[in-house]
């Protein structure tokens, strides 16, 4: 097998993508890079694309690509689902823009509460960005206190309190493991923000415990995923998360827990799988449908001063009757049954993936729960994330490189910084393809 190098791998990209790029360069005339989100890019730019279709995105280069991104995990029941699509349909002929609630608000609602019993209260937004915003704005109002706290590798949205300390980049984790030091994502990051925002290590307790209790006086929320998305794919140990529970309470504040993509992890969202009770819930992604929207839920008294009028929530397009009846129509769709199929075959990737590079001695290893799952060019077969800083440590940036690209070039589409989303529009035939594909990959990178 011909060893696979970067720079044929992007030449192959580059060539089999160049309308895309013709199609960035023409727009970023208007639009600064081509595209209003920033991680769109994928190596040296987006893909561009006209349509989809259960399991596969066409872009305007003519390729079809089995969709592993799935719009960074929302898309879970695959591209155009009839149900999300008759449902949007049918809503849009009613009208879609009213300074009235619609039926569908508190329908979306009341599935939700009932999927997770933490979610006594919920209110929608349009983005999860901005429920993980109105979650703070919650937890300062309820505890008095200012500062909040976040993990390392923890992403919440582009809100400035959110960017600090984000990507596993040797620039943003300064300072020792147990004592992680606030770092700013993005420039305009006022000074005070910083100030007012404590970074967490991932699955230390007894540093977090430390770093709390100093700090507890003044801190109104500790915001955390049970298994993190943007700055790597980290899974919490059950025992941290239960010793963060506990330490939470004993010191009055309020944990939240983001399930803006770990809410496809289950029926109950990935809370449930960790038996974990949070007293706020960020989601997004999944609840819209592939629509746009947003929700922060929780304990009912901790919504009481909005109901009273002194926390304010409000936007032009909360809870619009299109991303509410597309998020109906999903949560329908996902019955026990779906979320059992998702889980069998993120499975079947790991188990096959991993017992293959083991055997062979190939240092890459593929890992997460349920259908939302990372993957590493690390030191050795069988290497174990427990933090982000462990990326910057045992990660090969340049086989990851080679990876996302060349799969996508033999037209496997997955997130470009080391993760895959599954979608309910794949079958047997698509988990086949790809974990040939994956291993031709991998066999090549390990040449």
């Amino acid at each position: 097998m011909a060893r696979l190098e970067l720079g044929d791998v992007v030449a192959r990209f580059e060539k089999t993508f160049a309308k895309s790029l013709a199609r960035r360069q023409e727009v970023a005339k208007y639009i600064p890079g081509g595209y209003s989100r920033h991680p769109l890019t994928f190596g040296p730019h987006a893909l561009y694309v006209e349509r989809g279709s259960g399991a596969y995105v066409e872009t305007i280069d003519g390729v079809k690509l089995c969709d592993f991104h799935n719009n960074f995990s929302a898309t879970i029941c695959g591209h155009d689902h009839p149900a999300i699509r008759e449902a949007v349909v049918a809503a849009a002929a009613n009208g879609f823009s009213y300074g009235n609630p619609m039926p569908h608000e508190g329908e979306l609602a009341r599935l939700i509460c009932e999927r997770l019993p933490s979610v006594e209260r919920i209110i929608f937004s349009c983005s999860a960005s901005e429920a993980a915003l109105a979650a703070l704005r919650i937890a300062r109002a309820n505890t008095g206190r200012n500062r909040i706290a976040k993990f390392e590798g923890g992403y919440h949205g582009v809100a400035d309190d959110y960017m600090l300390s984000l990507h596993p980049f040797p620039e943003l984790f300064p300072g020792p493991p147990g004592q992680p030091i606030p770092v700013p994502n993005s420039a305009g990051i006022p000074r005070h923000v910083r100030e007012n925002v404590v970074v967490l290590p991932q699955n230390d307790l007894e540093a977090c415990t430390r770093i709390l209790k100093a700090q507890a006086h003044d801190l109104a929320c500790v915001v955390m995923e049970l298994q993190a998305g943007a700055g790597g794919v980290i899974m919490l140990d059950k025992e941290f998360v239960a010793g963060m529970r506990a330490l939470t309470k004993e010191l009055g504040i309020l944990l939240v827990i983001d399930e803006t993509i770990t809410f496809r992890a289950g029926y109950h969202g990935m809370q449930g799988i960790y038996g974990v009770t949070p007293d706020l819930t960020i989601l997004g992604k999944t609840i819209g449908g592939g629509m746009p929207i947003g929700a922060i839920g929780g304990r009912a008294d901790l919504f009481e001063m909005g109901e009273a009028g002194f926390v304010y929530h409000s936007g032009t397009h909360h809870g619009h009757p299109l991303a509410t009846a597309a998020g109906i129509a999903c949560l329908n769709v996902l019955d026990e049954a779906a979320y059992a199929k998702l889980d069998a075959m993120g499975q079947r990737i790991k188990t096959t993936l991993n017992t293959w590079c083991a055997e062979q001695g190939h240092p890459f290893v593929i890992y997460g729960i349920g259908s939302h799952l990372g993957y590493e060019f690390c030191d050795r077969p069988g290497r174990e994330y427990r933090s982000c800083r462990d990326i910057l440590r045992y990660s090969n940036e340049e086989r990851m490189q080679i990876f996302a690209f060349e799969m996508t070039n033999r037209g496997y589409f997955p997130m470009y910084r080391g993760q895959i989303a599954l979608s309910l529009g794949m079958g047997d035939g698509e988990i086949e393809g790809f974990l040939g594909e994956a291993m031709g990959v991998i066999g090549g990178v390990a040449e």
